[in-house]
């Protein structure tokens, strides 16, 4: 590209120059030969003039005081009648240029010009012609090369860029040319390259928010499905593999909340509930692990409570929860639902040494942890929270306690709190 915008450019200062240059020769070497030839014409009339004042007063014609007169390298011939013709100068013996003057008493003086000197002026002048087309040439030539570079080497940058996009890099360069054209281009592959990082990003965040929600729920449907391979008994298979399938269903929901959640965070599939069934089943599910780990996982609370959610997520958040106490907490853990207002409360709580008081609620941002584990759970069951509707915050540190608050449906028959072991 940069030796076609050189090449291109230069062939329009060349033909400038051919055109222009050529007409300028002309026109110049016309004026110069016409000023010599004026030059020679008013020469012969002042020889003439001087000529005639001596015929008139009957003096004789002096070369010596016409040779004044004349100009260096000039001949002149000065015919009187009834005179022997006087000559002042060389005769020139190359092309002349000639001039005639005649006076009233019939006197004839001839001035002549070596061409030569006329050839020479045009010479001069062709030079510094010539010197000014090279040095528009030079000048063409640097100010080609400096478009081109302007040009190409922005077009450079941007390939680069195409070409980092298409390997897998999407960071945008926000690097602008002043050319309104590449500006434009470098605004869409700035704007391409935002778009696929996003893309990229969703999708990392996808497949890490998959194998964090499904790690636990597929490992306990694991041990449902070895309890069956080791049992002989018809009413375990079907009890076990009741379960299993719920569990499967239940993952399957989580699977796609969290497809949703990847496209639009804020599309929900909100529906009517019995929160208390999704506690129940949760403490059910958990108890196994805690009596393994010597501790115990309770329920208590107001019993009847139907909020407005996702079934499936609101159990991940919940699973997220107690699942969080078990690794990181100590003692008894407590899933109790209470009701404000026109709002659903769901609190798990446990008497370990809870969360940092230098992290607050920033356990829910990704990557932050106070445990080191992968920081995802929290924020993931944030998320969960939020497409439907709902919230989920931090309430208190030490001990901790985590609430789950979700939309009440219309007012219910609420029974009494109960604590359920």
């Amino acid at each position: 590209m940069r030796r076609r915008l050189i090449n291109s450019t230069l062939a329009v200062v060349l033909v400038v120059i051919a055109v222009f240059g050529v007409s300028l020769v002309i026109v110049e070497t016309r004026t110069i030969t016409s000023s010599a030839q004026d030059r020679i014409e008013s020469e012969a009339l002042r020889l003439v003039g001087i000529v005639e004042a001596n015929v008139l007063e009957h003096k004789p014609i002096d070369p010596v005081a016409l040779a004044e007169q004349l100009d260096a390298g000039h001949y002149a011939r000065i015919a009187v009648p009834g005179q022997r013709a006087v000559e002042v100068g060389a005769p020139i013996p190359d092309s002349v240029i000639r001039g005639t003057a005649r006076g009233e008493q019939g006197e004839v003086v001839t001035v002549e010009e070596s061409r030569s000197t006329v050839t020479k002026e045009v010479g001069r002048t062709l030079v510094v012609v010539g010197a000014v087309a090279l040095l528009a040439v030079v000048a063409a030539v640097l100010l080609a090369v400096r478009q081109a570079n302007r040009l190409a080497s922005p077009l450079t940058d941007l390939a680069e860029t195409a070409e980092r996009l298409g390997s897998g890099d999407p960071r945008p360069r926000h690097k602008r040319y002043g050319v309104p054209e590449l500006d434009r281009v470098a605004d869409v592959l700035d704007s391409s390259a935002e778009r696929i990082g996003r893309m990229l990003t969703a999708e990392r965040r996808l497949a890490a928010d998959a194998s964090h929600q499904l790690r636990t729920p597929l490992t306990a449907l694991s041990m449902r499905l070895e309890e069956i391979t080791v049992t002989d008994d018809l009413d375990t298979v079907r009890e076990e593999a009741t379960i299993a399938l719920t569990q499967v269903e239940r993952l399957t929901d989580v699977v796609q909340r969290l497809l949703t959640n990847s496209r639009d965070p804020r599309t929900g599939s909100a529906v009517p509930f019995d929160l208390d069934e999704v506690v129940k089943q949760q403490v059910e599910e958990w108890r196994p692990a805690y009596r393994s780990a010597g501790r115990a996982i309770v329920r208590s609370g107001k019993q009847g409570v139907r909020a407005v959610g996702t079934p499936g997520a609101v159990s991940q958040v919940l699973a997220t929860l107690v699942e969080n106490a078990l690794m990181h907490g100590g003692g008894t853990v407590a899933l109790r639902t209470r009701v404000i207002g026109n709002q659903a409360v769901l609190e798990v709580t446990d008497e370990g040494p809870g969360v940092p008081p230098d992290l607050g609620n920033r356990i829910f941002e990704r990557a932050i942890s106070g445990r080191n584990s992968t920081g995802i759970g929290l924020a993931v069951a944030r998320d969960l929270a939020e497409a439907d509707g709902g919230r989920l915050e931090l309430l208190q540190t030490q001990p901790p306690v985590f609430a789950l608050f979700l939309s009440r449906t219309a007012p219910e028959r609420v029974e009494p709190e109960t604590t359920v072991r």
